[in-house]
């Protein structure tokens, strides 16, 4: 499948509610139209194919789950390989994003997200960095000055899932300059 030029993703930032630490650094980054999906015989393949190759892995296929959660150990990328969905990211009072087959979601560790509604033919591409740990969490499950703890320990990602090293993601989520 064709990859489509490189696109300057939409950033969305999610102040921590109290429930959801979201992430007080990072934005979350949607990359519109990434691929061309369109007719293709297996639509997760580029998905797949372009995260491993970029450091981020342990893919899944499947959806998005309906109750809101968060992950406090790793980042995380969505790639929608088929269907649209109606994603609210950020918590509880966060804000909801629909996204369709061929965009790609960089969530930073932290950020509350659940599907809201979906097609019935959706088909999701998730997958973590490389340099990450792994954990799944709701609200009230985990103290919360313990995940926002932790969110903040989490390190970057060596490469933009979707474009590698020379990918928005490395400008976007680069360290402060401290001041």
């Amino acid at each position: 499948m064709p990859m489509r030029g490189q696109t300057t993703p939409q950033v969305c930032r999610f102040a921590d509610d109290g429930e959801t630490p979201n992430n007080p650094v990072l934005p979350l980054l949607v990359y519109r139209h990434v691929f061309d999906v369109a007719g293709a015989r297996d639509p997760a393949t580029p998905f797949e194919e372009a995260f491993a190759a970029h450091g981020w892995g342990r893919s899944w296929r499947n959806g998005i789950h309906d109750f809101l959660h968060f992950h406090t150990r790793t980042h995380e990328v969505l790639g929608i390989a088929r269907g649209r969905v109606r994603v609210q990211f950020g918590g509880a009072r966060g804000q909801e994003l629909d996204v369709e087959a061929g965009d790609v979601v960089v969530l930073p560790a932290g950020t509350g997200h659940r599907r809201v509604s979906a097609s019935a033919d959706l088909l999701v591409v998730g997958a973590y960095p490389d340099n990450s740990g792994f954990d799944q969490r709701r609200p009230g499950q985990i103290d919360h000055a313990s995940a926002v703890a932790a969110v903040a320990t989490v390190p970057l990602p060596r490469h933009d899932p979707v474009y590698g090293a020379d990918g928005p993601l490395g400008r976007m989520w680069s360290p402060p300059v401290p001041g």
